[in-house]
C-alpha cells in the first residue's frame, strides 16, 4: 500500500463552543464549508488548538463525525488522538479510523516526565500505539506545552516503524527541524507546526505544515507554500514577514483565545474558549485587529 502523503497546509481547527460552553454544531459546518473553498489540504480535528484536553471522549467522537460530514474526499482528515496511556490512545485512534480519518496525530506523553523523558519510554509508547492502530501515526512534538522535547535520535528510531510516517515539529526550532530531516529514514515526513517559520521550514524540506494561524488566515499560508513550491523565494519571504506578527499574537502571546478572536474578526466563527481559558480583553483584541488588518480570510 502506498504511503499516505501529508503535504500542504492543514489547520488544527478550533472547537466552536457557544456561550454556555457546549459544542456549537452549526458553526462546525459553517467553518468547514468556508475552509473547503480554499486549497487547504485537510483538517486536524481535536488537536491542541481544538482544546482537546478539555473534551470528553463522546465530544471527540462527535466532532470527528461532524467534521467528516462536511469535508470532501479531496481533503485529508487527521485526528488528534494522543492521550497519556497507550490503551486509551489506541482506542481513540481506532475510533477515529472507523469514522474515516486517515492519520492520527499523537502527542508525546508527558505527565510523568521523570519516567518518560527518555528514548526507551517514548519509543515504547509510540510503537505500542502504532502496532495496534488501524491508521498511520504522526508524532506530535510541542515541548512548550508538554515540557518534554522528543529527541532527534528517538524520532529517527521511530521512523523505521512502518506505521509511524511523520512528525509535527512545533518547537519552532529550525535547527531541530533540519536535524530531523537529516536523521529520519527516507520517506518519513517532517511537518512544521510553527507559522513564523513556515517559509524557512518548507525551503528546508518539510513536506507541509499544521498551523493554528491558518484557521484564521489560510490564504496567506497557502500563498507562502505556493511561492516556495514555485521557488519564488523572495515572494515567500515577503509574505512570511507580513504574517509573523499576527501568527505570534495568536499562538505564543494570546494562544487559543486570541486565535478564536482572530477567526471572528476574519469572518469565521471562533467564539469563546472553554473554561478555564477566558476570552481576551479589548486591548488584546485591538492588537489582533491591527495585525490582521491586511490578512483577511
Amino acid at each position: 500500500m502506498p504511503q499516505l502523503k501529508l503535504s500542504g497546509i492543514f489547520p488544527p481547527i478550533p472547537t466552536p463552543f457557544n456561550h454556555s460552553g457546549d459544542i456549537y454544531t452549526a458553526k462546525i459546518r459553517s467553518n468547514i464549508e468556508k475552509w473547503n473553498l480554499t486549497t487547504l489540504s485537510g483538517y486536524v480535528v481535536c488537536g491542541s488548538t481544538g482544546e482537546s484536553v478539555y473534551l470528553t471522549e463522546p465530544e471527540k467522537l462527535y466532532l470527528w463525525e461532524e467534521v467528516a460530514k462536511f469535508t470532501p474526499s479531496t481533503k485529508l482528515l487527521i485526528a488528534g488522538t494522543g492521550v497519556e496511556s497507550v490503551r486509551e490512545t489506541i482506542h481513540l485512534t481506532n475510533s477515529a479510523a472507523d469514522l474515516g480519518y486517515k492519520c492520527a496525530m499523537v502527542r508525546t506523553p508527558h505527565y510523568y516526565k521523570n519516567l518518560l523523558n527518555n528514548l526507551e519510554a517514548q519509543a515504547l509508547y509510540f510503537r505500542s500505539v502504532a502496532d495496534k492502530s488501524k491508521i498511520p501515526l504522526m508524532i506530535y512534538n510541542w515541548p512548550q506545552s508538554t515540557g518534554l522535547d522528543i529527541s532527534v535520535e528517538t524520532v529517527a528510531l521511530l521512523s523505521e516503524h512502518p506505521n509511524i510516517i511523520a512528525i509535527k515539529e512545533s518547537s519552532g526550532n529550525m535547527d531541530k527541524l533540519q536535524a530531523l530531516l537529516k536523521a529520519v529514514k527516507p520517506g518519513f515526513q517532517v511537518l512544521n507546526g510553527s507559522a513564523p517559520n513556515l517559509a524557512a521550514s518548507l525551503r528546508a524540506g518539510a513536506t507541509g505544515a499544521i498551523l493554528a494561524y491558518a484557521s484564521a488566515a489560510p490564504f496567506s499560508c497557502l500563498t507562502i507554500a505556493e511561492a516556495v513550491l514555485k521557488r519564488e523565494y523572495d515572494a515567500a519571504e515577503d509574505w512570511q514577514r507580513r504574517i509573523t506578527e499576527a501568527a505570534t499574537l495568536v499562538t505564543v502571546k494570546y494562544g487559543i483565545p486570541g486565535l478564536k478572536y482572530a477567526m471572528d474578526f476574519n469572518g469565521y466563527y471562533g467564539g469563546p474558549p472553554r473554561l478555564p481559558l477566558i476570552p481576551i480583553a479589548r486591548p488584546a483584541q485591538l492588537e489582533i485587529e491591527t495585525a490582521f488588518h491586511n490578512l483577511r480570510g
